[in-house]
C-alpha cells in the first residue's frame, strides 16, 4: 500500500470488563466463659446492644438503596431513541461478527447495495449510525444520503441489514475508477473489510442508513 494511505477508520475500540469478589464469615463459636459473657453484658448496655443490629439493618437498607440505584441506572442507559427515551443497547457489531456481500443496483442513477447478516451463532446490535464506507488509498468516505439517523437494528439468525452507496453523486465526467470498496461498523472499527464491487467510478459519495428492507435503502442524491 502506498505510504501515504489515510485510512478514515482503523481506531481500537476495547471493552473493558471488571468483576468484584465478595467475601464474608462470620464466627459460630459460642463463648464458653460464662464470666467473661456476664462481664460483657454488663459493660455494655442493653440500648448499646441494639446498635450492631442496627447497624446491620442501615447496611443491608443502604445495600438495598445502591442496588435499586444500580437497577435504576441501567434501566436509563441505552442510545438515544430521539423522543426523550433510550434503548437498551446489547453487543455491538464489529465487521468481523458479519457475513457480507454486495449487489449492483439501478435505481436512482445506479448504486451498491451493502448486505449485512450475523455470522452463525452471533447476535449483535448495528448502531443507529452510518456504516462507515471509504473508497481507494486516499480513504475517501461516504457522506450521508439520509438527514435522519437510523434506527438500531439487531442482526440474528437471518435478520439482514441494507444499505445503499452511491458512490458518484455528482453530475459530470469527473471521479477515480475503483473496484473496491471498504466497510465498517463506524469510524471506530478495528476490522473493517474490503469488498469487491467491480468497476466503478467515484466522486462524492454517499451512503445510507442501515434498513431491514433493501427498498428503504436506495441512497436518492
Amino acid at each position: 500500500m502506498s505510504g501515504n494511505r489515510r485510512k478514515a477508520f482503523l481506531l481500537s475500540a476495547a471493552l473493558v470488563g471488571g468483576a468484584m469478589l465478595m467475601t464474608a464469615c462470620q464466627d459460630t463459636d459460642k463463648a464458653t466463659d460464662a464470666g467473661a459473657a456476664q462481664g460483657s453484658s454488663s459493660a455494655t448496655p442493653v440500648g448499646d446492644a441494639a446498635t450492631p443490629s442496627g447497624s446491620s439493618t442501615a447496611g443491608s437498607s443502604q445495600g438495598s438503596d445502591a442496588a435499586g440505584k444500580g437497577t435504576e441506572d441501567g434501566a436509563g442507559s441505552g442510545a438515544d431513541t430521539g423522543n426523550g427515551e433510550r434503548e437498551p443497547v446489547g453487543q455491538s457489531c464489529g465487521a468481523n461478527d458479519i457475513s457480507w456481500s454486495t449487489r449492483s443496483e439501478t435505481q436512482a442513477g445506479g448504486y451498491i447495495l451493502i448486505i449485512a447478516k450475523a455470522k452463525s451463532g452471533i447476535t449483535c446490535d448495528l448502531p443507529a449510525a452510518l456504516p462507515t464506507v471509504a473508497f481507494g488509498s486516499d480513504g475517501t468516505q461516504a457522506g450521508p444520503a439520509e438527514q435522519a439517523v437510523g434506527q438500531q437494528i439487531t442482526l440474528s439468525g437471518n435478520t439482514t441489514a441494507y444499505a445503499g452507496v452511491n458512490p458518484k453523486s455528482t453530475n459530470g465526467n469527473g471521479g477515480k475508477e475503483l473496484d473496491s470498496i471498504i466497510v465498517g461498523v463506524g469510524d471506530d472499527d478495528p476490522n473493517p473489510v474490503s469488498l469487491p464491487v467491480g468497476t466503478i467510478t467515484v466522486e462524492d459519495p454517499i451512503v445510507t442508513n442501515w434498513h431491514t428492507a433493501p427498498t428503504d435503502a436506495v441512497p436518492f442524491s
